[in-house]
């Protein structure tokens, strides 16, 4: 199958972002076309100024629809994109100069239907970016299941940097409606259809997170409250290192407490 690629990147008021990812794909090294669909989540600060800076030099489909969230938004763009494999990421990433090269490489070597790639730190990234970074991809706090683990019982992509082909999206309907746990929930429903997925380590992006520790903690709260439902909607899907977020932050309050308490 020749490969016609389809970037999918949902937005919510954060056109600086937009603006740092494109200019990021100006200079990719993939000799082919490709299309980038950006989809505005019912922004108030919009990015449309900044996509009429790009679209000279880059193929930008830009919607606009209502603000429903990111599963339904990257849904909504699928449904839009012209090509037959979907490429999507998050609108904080910036994407390395042969991203798409490397994909295009793995998939001709050995395809299948969904791929997920890792998230790196670059080294301009401030200290907390860099930590939340770490947090989010070490072994020793989610287990490696982001893309720093060689072998990860069977790979589930995330929606920050995630491929997926216009057929399995099809016979799959897309993410569905639950937030945060859209990835994982695709992902083993994608499974029990019969396709496959699998790591591009190669397939690397940076990806920004512009949060703080406190939005951090709540989103690593929010996942943890999420994961019953997941396993009780896919049974036999629970696995050890899916607390390994949880354990981190409970070791690092305790940590931080028997620090004060030494010290007084």
């Amino acid at each position: 199958m020749e490969l016609s690629f389809s970037l999918i990147i949902p937005v919510f008021n954060r056109p600086d972002e937009i603006r740092e990812l494109l200019e990021s794909l100006l200079y990719q090294s993939y000799d082919k076309s490709y299309e980038i669909v950006i989809i505005e989540d019912g922004s108030v600060t919009t990015a449309k100024s900044v996509i009429e800076d790009y679209k000279g030099s880059l193929n930008i489909t830009y919607l606009f629809k209502d603000n429903t969230g990111p599963g339904d938004s990257r849904n909504f763009g699928m449904q839009q994109a012209k090509g037959n494999y979907f490429i999507i990421l998050d609108s904080d990433c910036v994407i390395p100069v042969n991203y798409l090269e490397k994909v295009a490489v793995s998939l001709n070597s050995k395809y299948v239907d969904c791929f997920g790639g890792p998230d790196a730190a670059h080294e301009s990234f401030s200290n907390i970016q860099k930590a939340i970074n770490y947090a989010m991809t070490s072994i020793f706090t989610t287990g490696g299941i982001r893309g720093n683990k060689k072998t990860v019982d069977k790979f589930q992509p995330r929606s920050f940097n995630m491929g997926i082909s216009k057929k399995a999206f099809e016979d799959s309907g897309g993410f569905g409606n639950i937030h945060p746990g859209e990835d994982p929930d695709l992902s083993m429903r994608l499974w029990e259809k019969g396709y496959e997925t699998k790591l591009i380590r190669e397939a690397f992006v940076y990806h920004k997170r512009r949060i703080s520790f406190n939005k951090f903690l709540l989103q690593v709260k929010k996942f943890g409250m999420v994961r019953p439902i997941l396993n009780s909607w896919h049974p036999g899907s629970s696995r050890i290192f899916y607390w390994f977020p949880s354990l981190f932050c409970i070791g690092f309050i305790i940590s931080l407490a028997g620090l004060f308490i030494g010290s007084g």
